[in-house]
Parts: structure tokens; C-alpha cells; sequence
């Protein structure tokens, strides 16, 4: 009688690890839905749809690219913190959500302990651009100007918060450039006043200004990373330029509810990795200028965890507030 009672302990012990693999040997059994907190056309939303389409192909199985923009990318971001952890529902961030938390100091949900950090999937550098009239051609001449004439520059910004901002504040401190900041509601009208003269600087997402630096309409001072821009290859990074340690970048990742099981998270990043791999998929995501990089999900919780120390120390430092 002890031998059954024992025997069937140890089944009913087994069950929860049987499960779990039998999610992992199954998965995805449904629909899968990858909600993105932002607007469609954005980085986030461009990325989300080419991985979808290749992991529909690759799982014959729906995947739903869902968009729920608000609040600065917490309403979707909410939504799938309370998901399941089953798998079904993932999320495409990006680093808007660890500058958001150096803004507000404090997120409705925890980035490092509500999400399972399942992969990065690429990143897009930061340019700092000056229109023709600015008659500055390097971040050397900029300082040399500024100094000249403290009052003579704005830069205009994605938004108050936005990472582009706190890349140009930092730089600012680093180098002394005298900027007034011009907080716009979006990359794509910044650009559009730096084109037509109406503001001399803006710093802004690298691949908006590459076809105007092409034209010789604009003329961009840097980038952001450690390594040059693919699509602006002759313009030196701000370290090249003597500003170090400079490495920033808008990062895009995939991420999930908190406790994901392990084997499915292994079976995204796997079938996610060969989606990336795709030359097709790398030339979209080039034209709409996301550069694919691939680091683990270990990687992702290193980088949210130093990220979001970095922008609450930058944010403090740069009195930068929400508005």
C-alpha cells in the first residue's frame, strides 16, 4: 500500500514537468499574438510584421501583430505583463520603455522582474544632423560655434523623454555644446523643420536623415554606436570624434509575461534566429532602418538592467521631466 501511495506522489509530482514539455514539444498549438505598444509603420511595428510573417510560415500557424499604442508604450506592454505565460502573447518593445522609466522614475509594471527577456532582435543608431545654414560639419565645429554663439543653436528632438533626447543631453554634457531643446511629437516632424531651415539641429533616428545627407540637404555630424551606420558610412561616430564612452542606440526586443517556460522560450529565439537570418528579411528591415542584431535573452536582462540605472542617472543629471 505505501509502494502505490508513493508511486502515485511521484506521478502527480512529475505532472508539472510533463506539462511543460508537453507545451514545448506542442508549441505553438494556436495563434500566437505579438502586441506592439506602439503606432503601426514605427521601427517596433516594421520589425514585429516581418518576424510574424516568417514565424506563420515557419509554425503554420497564425501569428497576430497587435497594436496597442497609449502612454508611451505601457498600455500594450501592461496588457501582456498580465497574459499567461503560455507563450501566446509576446511583446516587441524597445527602448523607449527604460527611457520612459528614467522620465517617470517608476513604470506601472516592473521591466527586470514582470517580463521574461526572451532576445534582441536589432538596433537603429541616433544621428545628430544640421541643416546647411548651420555651417557646421563635424561635433568639433558645432562646439566652436556654440561657444561663439551661445544662442544660436536649438535642436529639435523626437519628443521631450525620447531616447534621441537624452542622447543629445548627454552629449551635451559631454562636449559643452550651448542647444536649446525643441521638443517635437515625433521623429518625422523634427526632420521636416531641419530640411526646410527652421531650426538649425536635430537629433533624431539615423536612417530618417540618410537620404537627405545623400542629397548634401543635410549634413550629419555623427551616430550614436560604437561602430558606423550602415546606410551613412562616411559619417564618423561621436567617439571617433573624441567623445568616449559613447555607445547609444535605439534596441528593439521580444520579450514575454513573466515565467515563460524555458523550452518555449528556446523554441522562439531558435525559430525567431533563422526569420532574422533571412536576406529578404535583413533588406526590409535595412530599408526601414533597423539593423538586425541578434543577443540573447540574458543579454536583454543585462541591457534593461544597466539602461534603465543609465537613463534615471541621465534624466536626473539633465532635469529631464515628463511632460
Amino acid at each position: 500500500m505505501r509502494l502505490k501511495t508513493f508511486f502515485l506522489a511521484a506521478c502527480i509530482a512529475a505532472l508539472p514537468g510533463l506539462a511543460t514539455q508537453a507545451r514545448a514539444d506542442t508549441y505553438p498549438a494556436k495563434a500566437v499574438r505579438i502586441v506592439v505598444p506602439y503606432a503601426t509603420g514605427g521601427g517596433s511595428d516594421i520589425l514585429a510584421r516581418q518576424i510574424g510573417a516568417g514565424l506563420q510560415q515557419a509554425w503554420s500557424q497564425g501569428v497576430v501583430v497587435d497594436n496597442k499604442a497609449g502612454a508611451s508604450g505601457n498600455i500594450g506592454s501592461q496588457e501582456v505583463v498580465r497574459a499567461p505565460a503560455d507563450g501566446y502573447t509576446l511583446l516587441l518593445q524597445n527602448s523607449t520603455m527604460v527611457t520612459n522609466l528614467g522620465v517617470m522614475g517608476k513604470l506601472p509594471y516592473d521591466p527586470e522582474k514582470d517580463l521574461t527577456p526572451i532576445m534582441l532582435l536589432g538596433i537603429t543608431p541616433i544621428a545628430l544632423a544640421a541643416h546647411p545654414s548651420a555651417q557646421v560639419g563635424s561635433i568639433k565645429e558645432l562646439m566652436a560655434a556654440a561657444k561663439a554663439k551661445p544662442d544660436a543653436f536649438t535642436y529639435g528632438s523626437c519628443g521631450i523623454g525620447t531616447p534621441q533626447h537624452f542622447v543629445m543631453e548627454l552629449l551635451r554634457q559631454k562636449t559643452g555644446i550651448a542647444a536649446a531643446h525643441a521638443g517635437y511629437k515625433g521623429c518625422s516632424p523634427a526632420v521636416s523643420d531641419l530640411v526646410g531651415g527652421q531650426i538649425p539641429l536635430a537629433i533624431v533616428s539615423a536612417n530618417l536623415v540618410a537620404p537627405y545627407a545623400k542629397t548634401g540637404q543635410l549634413k550629419v555630424l555623427g551616430v550614436s554606436t560604437a561602430q558606423r551606420y550602415g546606410l551613412l558610412p562616411t559619417t564618423p561616430t561621436f567617439e571617433e570624434q573624441g567623445v568616449k564612452p559613447f555607445d547609444f542606440s535605439i534596441w528593439y526586443a521580444l520579450m514575454g509575461p513573466a515565467k515563460l517556460p524555458p523550452e518555449v522560450v528556446a523554441k522562439i529565439v531558435a525559430d525567431v534566429s533563422k526569420v532574422l537570418a533571412d536576406p529578404r528579411v535583413q533588406g526590409n528591415l535595412s530599408n526601414a532602418g533597423v539593423e538586425p542584431y541578434k543577443g540573447s535573452g540574458q543579454e536583454l536582462a543585462s541591457l534593461i538592467k544597466s539602461d534603465s540605472a543609465r537613463y534615471l542617472q541621465l534624466a536626473k543629471s539633465a532635469n529631464i521631466k515628463a511632460e
